[in-house]
């Protein structure tokens, strides 16, 4: 029967049609899935190039995926990782990075593969070493995915086994299981999708105080009303450290620069400043957005530098804490903590953030304060989410349109305020 001719139904009908029809039809739907993913997949990698951070407020790819879809962490991490290997990553200071399989994301593209075999071509291609020349990866992957065509994921795995023991046949290297000293190191590194991290070693000394101070500040929140700590161990040790950081950073007692406790130089133009584009300089790093700039200036110890047309420094602010110890007392009695929506991250964990921002000549006053932890301080900054106080004094946030056309305003109940 053609496709023209296919009877209309309704799901609830499908039990008049003929058994051919219920199959060919099951397969066609099948085709427009994968296509609908792969098209879903080419738009998030374009919000990735653009930059996650500036276009949803998120910190990663990862996490808008698990904030605006509703999925779990898993499988939010599973989507984005897809994501990052199909198609070309940010340019991180020149070109930018390649994908790992660009064959794998036409073939999706078509329909012709989904996301299981998709996982697998792409767990194959991950272990081949980098010393492979890159026609050979190339028709590597054209093996694979002319198998995916018409296997499953066991049948790819297989075949990328194959595939490997012939591009690197002297496989791994034996280890060495001599026992070493551990040499401490620590390595920054760049990633694909943007973001920055480390890479270290450490002695047992070094490993056993960082893991002790990190634990307590690691440990799932506990539930209220029924509602979990949703964050992986992974990412409650990163915002931990995160934290850890942030508060070690600020104390005296730590080595300092110059005579002085340790700070942060953010140099921007008095044009970018004033108009609100543009990009600061953050010292050590590199160039930050204007409005990384401004999350640094709500309540870290920062120096800031204002240049101007020539780039001539025009004035060389002095580092000062912009919310006293009296405010944050009373936003601590107020906010019981980060005050956004769902949030139970303490007070300890959180910095004040100026609602009209400080170059826009917003006052440190408490009803122009809120306190946020690092996530939601950088999403109010990055995104549209929307914090006001309201008329009962306590603070309130109102949702992208594109996630609440309502426009209703939400509150935290989380944190029980005295």
């Amino acid at each position: 029967m053609a496709s023209d001719d296919r009877p209309q139904t309704t799901p609830a009908e499908w039990w008049r049609v003929d058994t051919a029809t219920l199959h060919a039809r099951k397969q066609e739907l099948e085709v427009l899935k994968c296509q609908l993913d792969a098209e879903q997949n080419a738009i998030l990698a374009e919000i990735n190039t653009r930059g996650v951070r500036g276009c949803s407020g998120h910190s990663t790819l990862a996490a808008m995926i698990f904030e605006d879809f509703h999925v779990t962490a898993k499988e939010a991490d599973a989507r984005a990782d897809r994501v990052l290997a199909l198609y070309p990553g940010p340019s991180i200071g020149g070109d930018p990075a390649p994908p790992l399989a660009p064959l794998t994301a036409d073939a999706a593209a078509e329909g012709a593969i989904g996301g299981s075999q998709i996982d697998a071509i792409i767990g194959a291609l991950a272990r081949i070493p980098s010393f492979v020349p890159e026609e050979d990866v190339r028709g590597g992957e054209k093996i694979l995915v002319d198998l995916a065509r018409h296997a499953g994921p066991r049948a790819i795995a297989q075949a990328g086994r194959r595939l490997l023991d012939e591009l690197d046949p002297d496989g791994k290297e034996p280890r060495d299981e001599s026992p070493k000293d551990a040499r401490p190191e620590l390595r920054f590194v760049k990633h694909r999708n943007g973001t920055l991290g480390l890479k270290g070693t450490l002695d047992l000394e070094t490993y056993a105080r960082l893991k002790s101070d990190l634990d307590p500040m690691a440990k799932p929140h506990k539930a209220i009303d029924g509602v979990r700590d949703s964050r992986t161990q992974d990412e409650r040790y990163g915002d931990a450290f995160t934290d850890y950081v942030r508060l070690k950073t600020t104390s005296r007692n730590l080595p300092g620069q110059a005579g002085e406790a340790t700070h942060i130089l953010v140099t921007m133009s008095y044009e970018d400043l004033i108009r609100d584009i543009g990009e600061a300089h953050l010292d050590l790093v590199g160039p930050i957005s204007a409005t990384d700039a401004r999350i640094l200036a709500c309540d870290a110890r920062v120096r800031p530098g204002v240049l101007g047309t020539a780039g001539e420094p025009l004035d060389i602010g002095r580092s000062k804490r912009t919310v006293s110890l009296a405010q944050k007392y009373a936003l601590t009695i107020r906010d019981g903590g980060c005050a956004f929506p769902g949030c139970d991250m303490p007070v300890p964990r959180c910095t004040a953030h100026h609602i009209v921002f400080w170059e826009h000549h917003g006052e440190t006053r408490i009803d122009n304060l809120v306190l946020l932890c690092t996530k939601h301080h950088r999403l109010i900054h990055h995104s549209e989410w929307k914090v006001r106080i309201a008329q009962d004094g306590l603070p309130e946030f109102t949702a992208p349109a594109y996630l609440d056309p309502t426009g209703q305003p939400r509150r935290n109940t989380m944190h029980l305020r005295t």
